[in-house]
């Protein structure tokens, strides 16, 4: 695509109209990778770019510093403008919903995207303390998955979420979207590469944690099983899409959970076997 750096003209307080294409101020909008975003401010955090109001909103909530937005101009002042408005300093762009839509390469969900500053992750250590229902994530590469996951984990009484460092990452656009904000609501972070399962299993067992491996052997036992269910503090593990969990993995944990299922049917997507896994054996007192 060409690139042609942008007539600006400044409007009143911090909103900047653009009328065409620029490098120097959009970058981060225009069509670059997630992997360069995460990656840009190395070895410090890097940013992203949350998408529509609702999950900008829960982005400055869980005080993630916006950087600029960038906003339809017949968005302004509607739907998402109160987060805007906390922010009289960060810059806002806006265009017509054709030139941003030649900026971002899509239409924009609902005319609103915000690029934050990450915040640095915690360790696996900190997340693991005080919880008794936690998710871990080994290899799941699709942001949708993510995402799904992620609002299942909210909704469904999971205390926090850890993913190897083969996940796609939570706060990738469509992750965010997805999970309907809810990246911003459940405590997570990445294990360090090469620590999983070993360095992390040591960590799990160290705080109490029983682990139960989502997947088909010979040894499974039922979600409802009861013996699993009385677990005071239990680690959920899900495996990548298609091959699931690694054999290393499954072999190392306490449990081997299978979801029953009829019809000949013998595994679920692993965005909807983490909601029935999350419901069966999530934090019931958490839920209303």
């Amino acid at each position: 695509m060409d690139h042609i750096i942008s007539a600006e003209k400044e409007t009143k307080n911090n909103i900047i109209e653009v009328t065409d294409l620029d490098e120097a101020r959009l970058w981060p909008y225009i069509q670059t990778s997630e992997v360069a975003l995460l990656r840009c401010n190395e070895p410090d955090p890097g940013v992203f770019v949350a998408e529509s109001p609702n999950v900008i909103r829960r982005a400055a909530a869980a005080g993630y510093e916006p950087l600029s937005f960038l906003v339809e101009d017949k968005m302004i002042g509607r739907d998402g403008w109160d987060v805007v408005e906390q922010f009289p300093q960060v810059p806002v762009y806006t265009a017509s919903e054709a030139v941003l839509k030649g900026i971002t390469g899509f239409k924009l969900t609902r005319g609103l995207l915000a690029l934050f500053k990450r915040k640095p992750l915690c360790d696996m250590e900190s997340i693991c303390q005080g919880k008794s229902r936690i998710a871990i994530l080994e290899d799941v590469v699709n942001p949708t998955n993510i995402g799904a996951i992620f609002r299942s984990a909210a909704a469904l009484g999971m205390e926090a979420v850890i993913l190897t460092n083969g996940c796609s990452d939570p706060l990738y656009r469509r992750a965010s979207r997805v999970s309907m904000g809810n990246v911003f609501l459940v405590p997570w972070t990445v294990m360090e590469k090469g620590s999983w399962p070993a360095g992390g299993m040591e960590i799990l067992k160290k705080h109490g944690f029983k682990t139960a491996a989502m997947a088909l052997s010979d040894d499974s036992v039922s979600i409802d099983d009861t013996g699993l269910l009385a677990e005071e503090k239990l680690a959920v593990i899900l495996g990548t899409e298609g091959d699931g969990l690694a054999k290393s993995t499954i072999a190392d944990c306490d449990y081997t959970v299978k979801i029953p299922m009829s019809a000949g049917v013998d595994s679920l997507n692993v965005a909807a076997a983490s909601a029935v896994a999350f419901w069966e054996l999530g934090r019931k007192s958490d839920m209303r």
